[in-house]
């Protein structure tokens, strides 16, 4: 760790460390990822230290930053970069889908690559290059990548693409993944509460696993909505 921006990282994470939860946070992500043991509240406090003391990472480095922290064995080094993409969501710069893409593809678990606002976001900013990028994801056999692909437009409400989330469920279809199933489940329930109706009929027409049916009709069973048949 020869930045001295993560070595002040690391030394604010000795501060918090917890050994008792790190064997629990390391046995809930099934042992791939080793831990310091902070919980969420205490790695929000401190990076909101680290910027008021240190401020953000210099523009110039910060993607530099990201990736080595990236490279660090505990998991929380990789949430703490995470943080910090966080205050820079609205400045993505063009060329920053290949960081996105690294972040996705390299120490895949759920617990990264869900952190869907960096994605969406970046297509809000640079739409021209959403179904280019998104075809390739959906395309690349890459299980991550292609679930980004399917829930990137969870916060787009009435600016679904609609024709571009079915037809890339549909290239899903009997993928038998669970991560790819939960995926299609839970991007159909979130569009379910903009459009029901359009949920159910995609529901209704489309061979879907029975965890993405269970998780799409989910909203719409606890409203008891109206479109919803027996």
């Amino acid at each position: 760790m020869n930045n001295e921006y993560i070595q002040v990282i690391h030394s604010l994470l000795m501060k918090y460390e917890h050994k008792d939860d790190a064997v629990k946070m390391k046995k809930y992500m099934h042992n791939q990822f080793e831990f310091f043991g902070l919980r969420a509240l205490q790695r929000k406090e401190l990076v909101k230290f680290l910027i008021k003391k240190y401020g953000m990472p210099p523009e110039e480095h910060f993607n530099e930053i990201v990736y080595e922290l990236w490279e660090l064995p505990e998991r929380d080094y990789q949430s703490i970069a995470l943080e910090l993409m966080d205050r820079k969501i609205k400045h993505f710069k063009e060329k920053d889908v290949e960081l996105l893409e690294y972040l996705i593809i390299h120490k895949s678990w759920w617990d990264t690559v869900d952190w869907i606002k960096h994605i969406g976001a970046y297509f809000v900013q640079y739409p021209q290059n959403k179904k280019d990028i998104t075809r390739k994801w959906i395309g690349s056999g890459n299980i991550w990548l292609q679930r980004t692909a399917i829930i990137f437009q969870l916060k787009y409400k009435n600016q679904t693409d609609e024709e571009l989330l079915d037809s890339y469920i549909n290239q899903c279809l009997g993928s038998e993944e669970f991560f790819i199933d939960k995926a299609i489940g839970w991007s159909l329930r979130e569009y379910s509460k903009t459009n029901p109706q359009s949920v159910r009929n995609f529901v209704d027409k489309t061979p879907l696993s029975k965890l993405s049916k269970r998780e799409a009709l989910k909203v719409m069973k606890k409203n008891k909505c109206v479109f919803l048949k027996n």
